[in-house]
């Protein structure tokens, strides 16, 4: 019997690995230019904590979640998402009464949704996001919006967009989701099922519907920005002009609605127009969730945030064409030619990797060409020789691959040798 990969999942590589890695170290940097502190919460949670801080109206929570029942008779699911984890422990550790708000969060882990495979999503997937909490500041806005836009300039990409919009305040919201229900219900009979459902709980979640994007209502839907009070308006101007300060360009979309529940005033999502990524262009997404604390349990406490795919981001690379730099190279490959040579290889690449030195040795007793071509295959910078004269007098026969050179080098000056050339 054959195993593979489970569907929707995927087996990363030695080769790809060291681009997660670059990646990786491009985000945990910024992250501490920008002081978001690293969080790690599990991988379940109790599925009520994505009922209420997702949205039970959302597409996560109605079809793509994995959710299972424990020995204890607990309804636990695997967590399609990170802020309402974020959140769930901003509120249990009671982070609200820290001195020095917001309290600025990120985090970086595998996520889980049912939901069918596409290039770069996945049914298990990787999530790097930050949460501010705390504070209702324009200017932190535009923060997190700069940091997700800077992961994506420091990684080397070009063509990305960012595009805004303004949910509104309460009163806003109410005032559109009456427009909304006005407008669609008449036709709402020729929209799918999925939009059915959600005119009364939550008509703005149709605006986000893939299936009905075409349809001729969408177009013609009431905005969100034609609806907001002097409040969120004058909150949204602050927003756009933090970003003109910062040089950040964006276009507003009055019908950027993001596809979870707890969004209020700004929205955001940074794409891709970069040719051949395919029909999902969404590299990132985000907003602001005043409310979603209290949802949780906790006190008012207003928050801003994004998550990116890790996935869409090494996509997005490779449909620009870009290449990250892992500096993967291998410093030292020790030839031996008998067990006597074997054994000092083995202490001089102990020395040598105590020293951060990146050795390799032949452990499939190969002769010494074949060693020398596996040397040559992963790139080592110097191959050092060792057999039965090199043994008797105390040296190292060290080549320099790029140039050719040769010399003997006494074992006891082997070190810093290598660390000097």
């Amino acid at each position: 019997m054959s195993f593979k990969v489970p569907r929707g999942t995927q087996d990363i590589l030695p080769g790809q690995t060291e681009k997660w890695q670059k990646v990786e170290e491009i985000i945990r940097h910024l992250c501490h230019v920008y002081r978001y502190q690293e969080i790690r919460t599990p991988i379940f949670e109790s599925t009520e904590l994505f009922q209420r801080g997702v949205g039970d109206t959302t597409d996560i929570v109605q079809k793509e979640m994995y959710t299972f029942e424990d020995r204890g008779g607990r309804s636990i699911t695997l967590r399609p998402e990170g802020t309402a984890s974020v959140v769930r422990s901003y509120v249990e550790h009671k982070m609200f009464g820290q001195p020095d708000q917001p309290v600025k969060l990120s985090y970086m882990g595998p996520m889980f949704r049912y939901e069918r495979q596409q290039a770069g999503r996945y049914r298990q997937f990787v999530q790097f996001g930050v949460e501010a909490i705390g504070s209702k500041d324009p200017a932190i806005d535009a923060e997190v919006i700069a940091l997700a836009m800077n992961v994506y300039a420091a990684a080397g990409l070009k063509d990305i967009k960012l595009v805004i919009n303004s949910l509104g305040d309460h009163e806003v919201r109410t005032k559109h989701r009456e427009a909304l229900v006005k407008h669609f219900e008449p036709h709402i009979h020729e929209f799918c099922p999925d939009c059915q459902s959600r005119l009364k709980k939550n008509p703005l979640r149709i605006l986000d519907c893939k299936m009905d994007r075409e349809h001729p209502l969408m177009a013609t839907a009431p905005a969100l920005t034609d609806y907001l009070n002097e409040g969120s308006a004058s909150y949204f101007d602050q927003v756009k002009n933090y970003l003109d300060i910062l040089g950040i360009s964006y276009e507003v979309d009055p019908n950027l609605v993001r596809g979870l529940d707890y969004y209020n005033h700004t929205t955001f999502e940074i794409m891709s127009t970069a040719e051949g990524l395919g029909a999902i262009t969404t590299l990132c997404g985000g907003g602001r969730y005043n409310g979603l604390v209290e949802e949780i349990g906790g006190p008012e406490s207003p928050g801003i945030g994004f998550a990116m795919s890790i996935e869409r981001l090494l996509l997005a690379l490779e449909a620009e064409g870009k290449e990250l730099n892992t500096e993967n190279q291998l410093d030292v490959f020790i030839v031996t030619m008998d067990a006597d040579s074997k054994r000092k290889a083995v202490e001089l690449a102990s020395s040598f990797r105590a020293k951060g030195i990146s050795t390799e040795i032949d452990y499939s007793n190969r002769k010494m060409k074949a060693q020398m071509k596996a040397a040559d295959r992963q790139g080592a910078k110097w191959v050092i020789v060792l057999g039965e004269q090199e043994l008797a007098e105390n040296v190292a026969s060290v080549k320099n691959m790029e140039s050719g050179n040769q010399e003997k080098i006494p074992f006891h000056d082997l070190v810093n040798y290598l660390q000097t050339h």
